[in-house]
């Protein structure tokens, strides 16, 4: 059955999870609340959630080189503590987006990064070339499913992981989030290729 907007913002309400999260658990729960809570916790997304107030001045700095140099990264990523910052598996997860960065080229680290104007823009491209004749509601989620690509291309935590396409790389920090037990978040990537610009996400 088709989840409802009042069950998005109770399951929001009750969890603090985001939007794409808090979606993906009613469906998986066919809309019942303690299910859909029971399935965040599984994930490991209700301890991310959870944590998402808390402030992350602490972290560590990974790079990656790939090849014979041709291509290089760094990636900040920040934790709540220092002793968490010195964590073997915070440092891994470190290296493994350095990695990823490197074969994916992301733009931007989260949607909210994305500039106003070049999103609208992405909205138009995604509009053309529809049936008009279409219902209104089977247009929007033609251009739904066209930004979720898109995001998948140029947004660092919608990529699927390179490693395991099964997970996105929010799906990999919130694991290691439900780990460790403390809010891990992106700070800042920049990826150097040869012959090409600096792409740098903040």
């Amino acid at each position: 059955m088709p989840i409802t907007l009042e069950q998005i913002k109770e399951l929001r309400r009750l969890t603090g999870a985001g939007v794409t999260v808090v979606k993906e658990a009613l469906d998986h729960s066919n809309g019942d609340i303690d299910k859909s809570i029971n399935y965040l916790r599984e994930k490991g997304m209700l301890k991310a959630a959870k944590r998402s107030g808390k402030s992350a001045d602490n972290g560590y700095i990974a790079y990656y080189i790939h090849g014979e140099g041709t291509i290089g990264v760094l990636v900040e990523l920040n934790s709540e503590t220092d002793f968490t910052a010195r964590n073997e598996k915070f440092r891994k997860l470190a290296n493994d987006l350095a990695i990823h960065i490197a074969a994916t080229n992301p733009r931007y680290i989260s949607k909210d990064n994305i500039p106003v104007d070049e999103l609208n823009k992405e909205k138009a491209l995604a509009g053309m070339n529809i049936d008009e004749k279409k219902p209104v509601e089977i247009r929007e989620k033609i251009v739904e499913g066209k930004l979720v690509k898109y995001y998948e291309e140029v947004v660092l935590l919608e990529q699927r992981y390179v490693r395991d396409e099964s997970k996105k790389i929010q799906d990999l920090i919130n694991e290691t989030i439900s780990a460790i037990g403390e809010k891990i978040e992106i700070g800042r990537f920049c990826r150097f290729q040869i012959a090409e610009p600096a792409s740098c996400g903040l």
